[in-house]
């Protein structure tokens, strides 16, 4: 599942590439992932042109002179820029432009693609609730997001909380986690000050590596090649078993809530301090 890394790099690449461009046509192969319907979807943007790209948590926010074309990769997918002679053998639906360069966008799972009118965004429940993107946060913005939690919320189950903060996903909580030594089921509640700080730190440290590089291995940029953060990038997550980079302790996969973390018994105790 794409996150922050992923999620600003492609925005940043279509801000580029598509500002200017006019949308021509509108192919739909997957009308369930509209928010309309396929033809109320295409009479609103065909004769659309591109003015910004931006995104918000997971959504690319698509701005243009005829309201917002909002996505949404959901489990994953693939945003590349062709033409009709080199489409992508699978996609589920494109954007066709004037020019005759054409946007074509699969999903592998749960994707979405949503038009709103121009004043009308926060009209759409799903953007609406969001929290404040995780990668513009300030060391103020991100205590005051603490300071407002109270009874016995987890530290991970916070950070996944799109409506606290938007853009963190299971594919980088664990190293975050593990840079800011705390373990995921520790109280919000119980943070020190220190400890506040330092997964501050520890969240920027966890996400702009991968941005530095475009992403992770796993998904593609606008032109169809691959992320250059790799699994010898990761410090911890998903390395059940490997030596702890920090201490050699064995990394160990436990389960939290409904989801499993990888940690280190070590440097990431079940207890504060």
């Amino acid at each position: 599942m794409p996150e922050a890394p992923e999620i600003a790099s492609r925005s940043d690449e279509m801000n580029t590439a598509l500002k200017n461009k006019m949308i021509r046509e509108i192919e739909i192969i997957q009308p369930k992932c509209l928010n309309m319907s396929a033809e109320a979807f295409t009479a609103a943007l065909v004769t659309a042109v591109i003015q910004k790209v931006s995104y918000h948590g997971k959504w690319i926010m698509v701005d243009t002179t005829r309201g917002w074309l909002l996505l949404n990769l959901g489990m994953g997918g693939e945003i590349l820029l062709v033409t009709r002679r080199t489409m992508p053998e699978k996609y589920r639906l494109v954007f066709d432009f004037a020019d005759n360069t054409c946007l074509a966008v699969n999903f592998w799972w749960f994707g979405y693609a949503f038009h709103a009118k121009q004043n009308e965004l926060n009209n759409i429940p799903m953007i609406a609730r969001l929290g404040p993107n995780v990668l513009d946060l300030s060391l103020q913005d991100f205590n005051a997001i603490l300071n407002t939690q109270k009874g016995k919320l987890r530290v991970k189950a916070l950070l996944l909380d799109q409506s606290k903060i938007a853009g963190i996903g299971n594919a980088y909580i664990h190293d975050i986690l593990f840079l800011a030594g705390l373990h995921p089921n520790r109280l919000v509640t119980s943070l020190t000050e220190t400890e506040r700080n330092g997964l501050y730190h520890a969240i920027q440290d966890g996400l702009h590596p991968s941005l530095k590089k475009g992403g992770a291995f796993y998904e593609t940029n606008l032109y169809g090649q691959k992320g250059g953060f790799t699994m010898e990038d990761v410090l911890i997550g998903y390395r059940e078993g490997k030596p702890c980079p920090r201490c050699g302790t064995s990394i160990m996969k436990i389960r939290t809530g409904s989801t499993s973390s990888f940690i280190c018994p070590t440097c990431q105790p079940d207890s504060a301090p």
